[in-house]
């Protein structure tokens, strides 16, 4: 849940910026693009940390070299993070993170299912956890496309 209230709390953050008359963030767009990079840069500092463990447990047995595998994800979300911020790049950089959300899907699933936790806190469970892949999709999306 922590990804979800960064989104939330560095968006309306933004928007006060915005309404105190700072430039950038005047309109939705640039505010929801540094809530979805501030977002990627939380995620992605599970991969290294304490929390490690816990994610390289989430991939499934099918995928070979789960430790690798949560490793390049993580420099994947950190590359995302930063291309979501360049003009130039923010559309194929949300694109690209939407698929990578939509390939790391199925560790949510089995975490879900094998009721995983990630730093002692259980994992919320599939339909919770779908609906807020859902709504991460639509705001990197959204962050590349508005």
């Amino acid at each position: 849940m922590v990804p979800f209230y960064v989104l939330v709390a560095v968006f309306l953050l933004g928007q006060l910026l915005g309404l105190a008359g700072i430039p950038y963030f005047t309109g939705w767009s640039n505010s929801l693009r540094v809530a979805v990079a501030a977002m990627l840069l939380v995620t992605a500092s599970a991969h290294w940390g304490k929390r490690r463990p816990d994610l390289i447990r989430m991939v499934p047995p099918a995928f070979p070299k789960p430790d690798r595998i949560v490793t390049i994800t993580g420099w994947l979300e950190i590359a995302g993070a930063i291309g979501i911020l360049i003009p130039f790049t923010s559309r194929a950089a949300s694109v690209c993170l939407a698929l990578l959300m939509v390939a790391m899907f199925p560790a949510n699933v089995r975490a879900a299912k094998e009721k995983l936790s990630i730093g002692g806190r259980p994992v919320p469970k599939l339909l919770p956890r779908t609906v807020l892949q859902i709504v991460f999709i639509a705001a990197t999306l959204l962050a590349g496309w508005g």
